[in-house]
């Protein structure tokens, strides 16, 4: 059942989605959600794919799916089993304002709403507070009164931590960024950022860092665990993703924007990226 109708109004849908606790025999889907979705499952076997990796499903899985990340959840019928889960799909912005005084935390949010992640499933959660945070959660959406919102994001901050707990059990795992390396390989990733919609040299990045071509190229996939080119094609797909899910523009007009690539160049790209060319990822948006 979604719970949106009781909730106020900067959680309104397209916003904030939630759907708590309901019960399919199976399930068959493939899709991306323009916000951050956090699938929590009770009890179900299946698999899902997630950036063309496999990832089996088992009682008390959690699955962070990032914004305009493409999916599929198959969940066949299994005899005297259901497929029992809660959904949560909210737009990263509205923990942002919560998250300020937290920048450990803060850092922590950003890696899992825009960093490559390794692994975006977790398991055996059954232990932890996530579940009864979930419910509480949803006893807000269905109790309006002052204070919901507030309410909600101090809820929403509590699962943020936990996962960040889960996941490393060391607040401050970020620590290889405070090296010079590290710090170098920040200052690259930004400067990826601000211009991967121009033809890439590295001959330019080079100097705008006062390195040479090999000491970045190294100095980057050391610390990032990627190469330069990978970085740079998964930066521009994720652009691409937006602009088709917001936009009705060309997938010529989208190449162009992202890199001035060729459209036969970036179709391909996409396709090696996602799984799917560029327009069926636009058919799949919700």
């Amino acid at each position: 059942m979604n719970r949106n109708d009781h909730l106020p109004q900067r959680f309104k849908p397209n916003l904030f989605m939630y759907n708590y606790k309901y019960e399919n025999e199976e399930a068959h889907w493939f899709h991306a959600h323009r916000g951050i979705e956090i699938l929590y499952i009770y009890t179900g076997r299946g698999e899902i794919m997630a950036e063309n990796q496999i990832y089996p499903i088992r009682d008390h899985t959690l699955v962070w799916f990032q914004p305009y990340q493409l999916h599929r959840v198959m969940v066949p019928p299994t005899p005297n089993r259901s497929y029992i889960r809660t959904n949560l799909t909210f737009d990263p912005s509205l923990l942002e304002q919560y998250l300020s005084v937290f920048p450990l935390m803060e850092k922590f949010f950003r890696r899992m709403w825009k960093g490559s992640l390794q692994m975006p499933v977790f398991y055996d959660l059954q232990d932890t507070l996530i579940p009864d945070l979930l419910e509480e959660i949803d006893y807000s959406t269905n109790n309006s009164t002052a204070g919901t919102e507030e309410n909600i994001g101090f809820l929403m901050l509590q699962l943020i931590r936990l996962l960040q707990k889960h996941m490393s059990g060391d607040l401050t795992e970020v620590s290889p960024l405070h090296s010079r390396g590290g710090s170098h390989a920040e200052r690259i990733t930004e400067w990826l950022d601000e211009h991967y919609k121009e033809p890439f040299s590295l001959e330019v990045l080079a100097a705008a860092m006062h390195l040479s071509p090999y000491h970045i190229s190294h100095l980057f996939k050391e610390f990032s665990g990627i190469t330069l080119s990978e970085y740079l094609m998964q930066r521009r797909v994720r652009e691409a993703c937006i602009l088709l899910a917001n936009t009705t523009k060309p997938v010529k007009e989208i190449a162009a924007e992202v890199g001035h690539l060729s459209p036969s160049y970036f179709s391909q790209m996409f396709k090696n990226n996602k799984g799917i060319s560029p327009e069926k990822y636009r058919r799949s948006i919700r």
